[in-house]
């Protein structure tokens, strides 16, 4: 975005944003907001600008277990209960597991490696692990060009080091180097699926992701609900027969 987009957008003249940018001009708080708001910053991000600025951040970040973010807890426990017998998650920013509904567990049990299922989880990391759920993702080289690509898009909004560092190591993994990108469509599909092994059957997913609409701490912005769908019937019987048994 050039300096003349961001002047126009925010409706300020590019001459003050250029004395802004240069340090030669001190913005205001509202200034600052309002310059965040245009470039869509995360609410963690726009903290940090009003440090740069000289302001106290204005963003409240708390832990999961605060008692304030217990009401906007509450609501995700009931999106993904509601969502059974289909697997649902919450994540962190660091793709962490928070939350996840009684239909993850089979699949998370699958992993060879069970330290990888020890607290922090982190979801994507047991995903694409040689020894976690890779041996059994039937589409393995297009599930995990998908993933590195939302990976990175992450990293390019946040810059945050913890992220950079999974996805070096994600990338790492073997099961990237042949195969069709993620953005290659065979047959007009929808949507890039998750097609899994589950004993004799090939269970296919697709899936949302969903985030608070009005956030104002950086906690709760950064929290992402999965929710995975069943792409055909056979994954859909499999899964009501699967919640019966259990």
């Amino acid at each position: 975005m050039s300096q003349l987009d961001l002047a126009l957008e925010a409706d300020v003249s590019q001459r003050h944003l250029s004395f802004v940018e240069s340090g030669r001009a001190r913005p205001s708080r509202e200034m600052a907001l309002h310059i965040a708001e245009r470039l869509g910053m995360p609410l963690r991000q726009r903290n940090r600008l009003l440090l740069a600025a000289g302001y106290a951040p204005t963003f409240g970040e708390r832990k999961l277990n605060d008692p304030e973010l217990k009401p906007a807890l509450d609501a995700v426990e009931l999106v993904l209960r509601a969502h059974e017998p289909n697997p649902a998650m919450a994540v962190d920013r660091h793709w962490n597991l928070v939350l996840a509904n009684r239909a993850i567990a089979p699949f998370m049990a699958a992993a060879a490696d069970k330290s990888l299922l020890e607290p922090p989880i982190n979801v994507l990391r047991l995903s694409l692990h040689p020894q976690g759920l890779a041996p059994l993702i039937v589409n393995l080289v297009e599930w995990r060009a998908h993933l590195l690509e939302r990976l990175a898009q992450l990293n390019d909004v946040h810059a945050d080091p913890g992220l950079a560092q999974l996805e070096r190591e994600l990338r790492a993994y073997p099961g990237g180097a042949a195969g069709r990108p993620a953005g290659h469509n065979p047959g007009g599909a929808i949507a890039v699926p998750l097609k899994l092994k589950a004993g004799d059957a090939i269970l296919s997913f697709i899936s949302t992701i969903t985030v608070f609409g009005t956030p104002l701490d950086v906690t709760l912005s950064e929290l992402a609900v999965e929710t995975f769908f069943p792409a055909d019937e056979a994954t859909a019987a499999y899964l009501r027969q699967a919640a019966a048994k259990a």
